[in-house]
C-alpha cells in the first residue's frame, strides 16, 4: 500500500488514535460490515471469505441503498383547539 501511495504521489493522513469521529465514513462502513456480515459468518477458507464478502459488498453498494427505509413514523397529532397567533414583539413603554 505504501508503494502504491508513493507511486501515485499521494500522502497518508493519519487520524488521532481513539478519535473515530475524524473518519466517520470508514468507521460507519466497518461497523456495518461487522454487524451485518462478519458477526454471523464462519469462514473456513480465505477463498470462501472473499466470495461471501464480495457478495455482501455488491449488495451494500447497489441494492441496499436503493431500498426504501423501513421507518415507521408515529401518527401525526393535531393540536387540540386552535393555536393562537403569537403577540408581536414590542419594547415596553417607559413612563
Amino acid at each position: 500500500m505504501r508503494e502504491w501511495i508513493a507511486a501515485v504521489g499521494a500522502r497518508t493522513a493519519y487520524i488521532m488514535p481513539g478519535s473515530p469521529w475524524e473518519n466517520g465514513y470508514c468507521e460507519s462502513f466497518n461497523s456495518k460490515l461487522r454487524d451485518e456480515l462478519l458477526d454471523g459468518e464462519i469462514f473456513y477458507t480465505l477463498e470462501e471469505a472473499k466470495i461471501v464478502i464480495e457478495g455482501w459488498r455488491r449488495h451494500y453498494n447497489t441494492v441496499r441503498h436503493t431500498q426504501p427505509l423501513a421507518v415507521v413514523h408515529p401518527p401525526r397529532r393535531r393540536p387540540s383547539g386552535r393555536l393562537r397567533t403569537p403577540d408581536p414583539l414590542r419594547r415596553p413603554r417607559r413612563p
